[in-house]
């Protein structure tokens, strides 16, 4: 009986993960697919390491070339992670006509316009499911479910860490550093947290989604990224006396013929329904012409929903191979020929309301010096909350309504250099249901 053949490269936690989905779900597998998914060989630098699940000693092996190498093997899965290896492997595995399946979001958001052409010059297709939210199925609804829309908004939360960071430091005003300490300590974010604490991560899986969404090459370098290191429970705490919850969000939407790519600490209103994802879990809200609005939960990481989104391209791999059509689905949901550059906002173009910690001198007069600067600016103010003295300081927070970013800079710029005004202002973006 014909049976799909796959080599796994990446005996980690996600690999893991696709042993075990592989194993157990065997059966449901083959009878959707028609024939078995049969793991042939498995490559690791590290044989002996302990693991959750264990495979065959026989089809172990260190050389990735006697997966690369064999030619009964259908479709190579890359896990290692990285860049430049990563790169090579699936290179060498397109040219030698194999398929690919890859959970690599940076290498995508870096190499993927590359990587996809040689797919399509060489008759291949590349999977990438899990490259963005995990076991969320968000790179199958762009491309498939909603192919009949024009996409119009993305926006949620697309890191696990992060969003477990901020939970915390919202639900029990952990500061940043214990809080971060603590997602370390339960596994959630590496010992060098850097991609996700500072919006990398996040920006890699919205440079990838964006291009699916909006039919253009993958432009990660176009992407503004913020993180939330700097974040300060107080202002978690002021804003929601405001009415707001703060996540870092992933945010792209097309308006007037450009292309905003944003991912920064964001308030939105306590009762929008991103505001109430917690902890590890993630989840994004796309919105189309035809369906108006979508939203996609569950975990972004992890052993097995990962596994399960790897797994699952499989599947739609072995029913390319065993319909003759390969890559049937562009890689980027549009026929590559029809990729558009779209002109991408920066930043500065932006309009968006905003809240603003002032620390200021308390005396009569400081009010009304920080509005006029705001107002010169066209920079209209939609509350304010005076807080409590501090020896001869006071916070003062306020929300903005609407203004441009480029505004608000030059103004913040201004107000920082009064002799009235004692630290740096904290400003964060407000997303509106009406934005």
């Amino acid at each position: 009986m014909r049976k799909i053949c796959v080599g796994l490269v990446g005996w980690g936690t996600v690999g893991c993960g696709v042993v075990q989905v592989l194993r157990e779900n065997a059966d449901v597998i083959e009878r959707r697919l028609g024939v078995p998914l049969e793991l042939r060989r498995v490559a690791d630098v590290d044989l002996e390491r302990e693991r959750p699940v264990a495979v065959p000693p026989e089809i172990l092996t260190k050389n990735v070339d006697d997966i690369l190498k064999d030619p009964e093997i259908d479709i190579v899965v890359e896990l290692i992670g990285g860049l430049e290896a990563a790169k090579s492997i699936i290179c060498s595995a397109i040219e030698s006509g194999k398929h690919v399946v890859t959970a690599n979001k940076a290498l995508l958001a870096h190499q993927g316009n590359e990587l996809f052409a040689l797919a399509q010059k060489k008759g291949v297709s590349i999977g990438f499911e899990a490259s963005v939210g995990g076991g969320i199925p968000i790179i199958k609804s762009l491309r498939e479910g909603l192919a009949s829309n024009q996409i119009t908004t993305i926006f949620g939360i697309l890191n696990g860490t992060a969003n477990y960071i901020l939970t915390r430091m919202t639900e029990d005003r952990l500061s940043f550093s214990d809080a971060l300490k603590e997602a370390q300590d339960l596994g959630y974010a590496e010992a060098d947290p850097t991609l996700d604490i500072e919006g990398i991560d996040t920006a890699h899986k919205l440079a990838i989604a964006s291009s699916i969404a909006f039919g253009t090459p993958i432009q990660l370098d176009r992407v503004h990224i913020e993180g939330i290191s700097g974040i300060d429970p107080l202002d978690i705490q002021y804003a929601e006396e405001f009415g707001y919850r703060l996540k870092l969000l992933a945010i792209a939407r097309s308006r007037d013929s450009r292309l905003e790519m944003r991912v920064h600490p964001t308030l939105i209103a306590q009762n929008h329904v991103l505001a109430s994802v917690k902890g590890a879990y993630n989840a994004v809200h796309i919105e189309g012409n035809a369906v108006a609005d979508v939203m996609l939960y569950g975990l972004g990481a992890g052993m097995m929903p990962t596994g399960s989104a790897v797994v699952s391209d499989l599947i739609d791999t072995a029913r390319d191979i065993l319909s003759k059509t390969p890559s049937r689905i562009p890689a980027l949901a549009f026929l590559p020929d029809k990729l558009q550059n779209i002109e991408i906002k920066p930043v500065s173009d932006v309009s968006t309301s905003y809240y603003f910690r002032f620390l200021a001198l308390d005396k009569p007069g400081v009010l009304s010096k920080i509005s006029g600067i705001l107002g010169k600016h066209q920079i209209s103010i939609a509350a304010v909350i005076q807080k409590g003295r501090h020896t001869d300081s006071v916070p003062l927070v306020m929300i903005t309504h609407e203004a441009l970013e480029r505004s608000v800079r030059k103004a913040l710029e201004e107000i920082d250099n009064l002799d009235v005004v004692l630290a740096p202002t904290v400003s964060i973006r407000i997303e509106n249901d009406s934005d």
